[in-house]
C-alpha cells in the first residue's frame, strides 16, 4: 500500500460510489472502498446496497472492505433524535458515526487519507460533512480529503455509471426514519 496516494473512500451505496471512484483514480489516488452503514433499516436493504457496491467495485477493479451490519448500533447512537427532521441532528449523528467508523478503520489499516461518497448527493450538505470529516480526522491523526463530488455534474455521472451496470437503486438514505418521511410526502 502506497500511503501517499491510497485513500479510504467511505461509500453509502453503489450508485453514489461510481463517479467518486473514477474521479479519485483520475487525479492519482488509489481508492479502497469502505462500506459500513449501520443506518440501513433492514438486513435485506443492507444486502442489496452491499451487493450493488461489490458489483461496482469489481467492474472498476477497485478494492473494497465490507463491515458487518449492526443496525442496533445506529439506533443507540440516534436515540432521542428519531423525530428530528431530515437533514437535522439525527442525520448529523448518523453521518458522524459512519465517518468515525471509516476513520477508525483507516487508522487501523495505515491509511493517511479518507473521504466519503455522501457528499455526492444533492440532499447532503458538503460543507457540514467536510467540517465533520476534518474534525474526526484530527481525532485519529489522519487527513479527511474534502472533495465535492457533486461538481462537474458528478451526481449525473454517478447515476449514468450505476444505470449502465444495472445497479440496485434506492430512493432513501437508508434509515427507517427517512423512509417514513418519504411516506409522508406521498
Amino acid at each position: 500500500m502506497d500511503n501517499k496516494k491510497d485513500i479510504l473512500l467511505h461509500a453509502c451505496c453503489g450508485i453514489c460510489a461510481g463517479y467518486p471512484i473514477e474521479y479519485l483514480k483520475s487525479i492519482g489516488y488509489n481508492p479502497v472502498v469502505y462500506f459500513s452503514n449501520d443506518n440501513i433499516d433492514t438486513k435485506e436493504e443492507y444486502k442489496r446496497r452491499r451487493d450493488a457496491l461489490i458489483e461496482l467495485c469489481k467492474s472498476r477493479q477497485t478494492e473494497y472492505v465490507i463491515e458487518e451490519y449492526n443496525h442496533k448500533k445506529f439506533l443507540e447512537r440516534i436515540k432521542g433524535l428519531e423525530l428530528e427532521p431530515e437533514r437535522g441532528k439525527r442525520c448529523d449523528e448518523c453521518i458522524g458515526m459512519r465517518l468515525d467508523q471509516a476513520a477508525q478503520y483507516a487508522k487501523y489499516k495505515g491509511f493517511k487519507l479518507f473521504t466519503t461518497t455522501l457528499v455526492i448527493s444533492p440532499h447532503k450538505n458538503y460543507d457540514k460533512i467536510t467540517l465533520l470529516g476534518e474534525e474526526i480526522g484530527k481525532r485519529y491523526n489522519i487527513e479527511y480529503i474534502g472533495i465535492n463530488f457533486k461538481k462537474q455534474d458528478g451526481f449525473l455521472k454517478t447515476n449514468k455509471i450505476s444505470k449502465s451496470l444495472g445497479l440496485y437503486r434506492q430512493n432513501y438514505c437508508g434509515c427507517e426514519f427517512a423512509k417514513s418521511h418519504l411516506k409522508d410526502e406521498e
